[in-house]
């Protein structure tokens, strides 16, 4: 039977690992590559790492870093973070990572997708959209931490990257982040139906039942959450976890 993946996404900043609410508001969690540990034993689908810092500090995530959990993770991982060329894409990849993740720079620059999913492959290209509503109602794409729109509806946005040649969009809520309340599941929707690659939802989910609701409703093909994947109970003690298998039915 066909099971969608579930993923953890994993905030760094200064290597440490975070967890924000509404892209700020940052909880510290532990040591990255501990929970790398833990995610193996519980048999993670695969993993995603975010230096938030990386775009506003202008670098490129830590390729040291991203070695060490090559050498430690049993799964796939993607990696974003600061990425502007081609070589930081191929100095990620050969440091270990499956995939690299690409938000500001694909709407600066839409051609660098292209040129990259010619150099590396779509399957190796993913763009994030990060989303949140507008001032007089509508969504807008946001980049650089969620402080600078880009003047493109999501839907738009979506359907450019494709074009351009990426593999796979992640679609995240600014305003659901770290909520644990459910997903946006229109803006999932929307861009499932807008586009023909696969569809990652990312920013609100805080149960199983909020990710079966975004596959069975919103047509995403995997699911993505950070705090759920930290968080214990009704007091947010950290804890690093993952689903059994058994509960993962979709």
């Amino acid at each position: 039977m066909f099971r969608p993946r579930v993923i953890p996404v994993l905030l760094l900043k200064n290597l440490a690992l975070v967890k924000s609410k509404g892209f700020k508001d940052y909880n510290y969690i532990g040591d990255p590559i501990n929970a790398v540990r833990i995610f193996n034993d519980l048999k993670a689908d695969e993993l995603v790492f975010l230096d938030i810092m990386a775009t506003k500090e202008k670098r490129l995530v830590s390729l040291d870093f991203v070695k060490d959990v090559g050498e430690e993770a049993n799964m796939p991982f993607a990696v974003g973070g600061g990425i502007t060329t081609i070589e930081n894409i191929r100095n990620i990849i050969n440091a270990g990572a499956e995939k690299v993740i690409i938000n500001t720079h694909a709407a600066e620059n839409p051609d660098f997708i292209l040129e990259a999913s010619e150099t590396f492959g779509s399957s190796t290209i993913v763009v994030c959209i990060d989303v949140k509503k507008k001032l007089f109602g509508g969504q807008q794409t946001w980049v650089a931490g969620g402080s600078k729109s880009t003047g493109y509806s999501p839907v738009d946005f979506a359907k450019l990257m494709q074009e351009k040649g990426a593999g796979e969009i992640i679609i995240q809520s600014i305003e659901q982040d770290g909520m644990m309340k459910g997903y946006d599941i229109d803006l999932i929707k929307s861009i499932s139906e807008a586009v023909t690659i696969p569809v990652i939802a990312l920013g609100g989910a805080g149960t199983l039942d909020h990710m079966k609701q975004a596959y069975n409703e919103a047509y995403a093909n995997g699911m993505a959450a950070g705090s759920m994947f930290v968080y214990i109970g009704p007091h947010h003690g950290v804890l690093i976890n993952y689903p059994q298998r058994s509960e993962l039915v979709f």
